[in-house]
């Protein structure tokens, strides 16, 4: 194949995949910062499978690459933080239950975005909130630490929950659950 077939190649049989390529990688892994770069060597290497006659699927093959290489991008990062002095790794986030760091890093963007969701509350709510989920307490209690009666403890809940849901979905970090069978109100999630 010539360099001008196989430019023509490339411009109409994977150029068109990049927007999704990057859709999928921000998407997937949303701390990664060199996404430039990923997508580049996920192009060189569809091209040296074509020059050598192993590629079947460009699609495929392309984001099978970029989600490949972006798991070892974060496995580097993990080595490298393994390096780092005894005192830095004292302070770090509890490592030991992630089963692999992007798994670890994805559920930490969720918890940060969790906590800024939390924060994003008006202040009575984000109170209330803090003192039925980290505290445990029931609304009873609540009300009684507050000096507030118990159904607009019910009311802040169900604004909390209502505010957070449309957080994380803003954030595509919730999925809608059409599959899973008919919506549940939101009251009925914080009981």
């Amino acid at each position: 194949m010539s360099s001008a077939e196989e430019l023509q190649w490339f411009n109409n049989e994977v150029r068109p995949f990049e927007p999704a390529l990057r859709a999928y990688l921000h998407k997937r892994f949303p701390l990664l910062s060199d996404q430039d770069d990923l997508v580049q060597e996920s192009y060189t290497r569809l091209l040296c499978a074509k020059r050598e006659g192993r590629l079947t699927s460009a699609k495929a093959f392309l984001f099978t690459v970029a989600r490949n290489l972006a798991i070892d991008i974060f496995r580097r990062r993990r080595w490298i933080g393994y390096h780092e002095a005894l005192s830095d790794i004292a302070e770090m986030p509890a490592l030991e239950e992630a089963a692999d760091t992007v798994a670890f890093l994805e559920h930490q963007y969720r918890f940060e975005a969790l906590i800024d969701a939390v924060a994003s509350l008006p202040e009575r709510c984000r109170t209330v909130m803090m003192l039925r989920y980290l505290d445990g307490l029931a609304y009873k209690e609540i009300a009684e630490r507050l000096g507030i009666s118990p159904n607009t403890v019910k009311v802040h809940m169900v604004k909390g929950v209502k505010d957070c849901t449309a957080f994380f979905r803003k954030r595509g970090l919730l999925e809608t659950a059409v599959a899973l069978g008919p919506a549940v109100p939101a009251e009925n999630l914080i009981k």
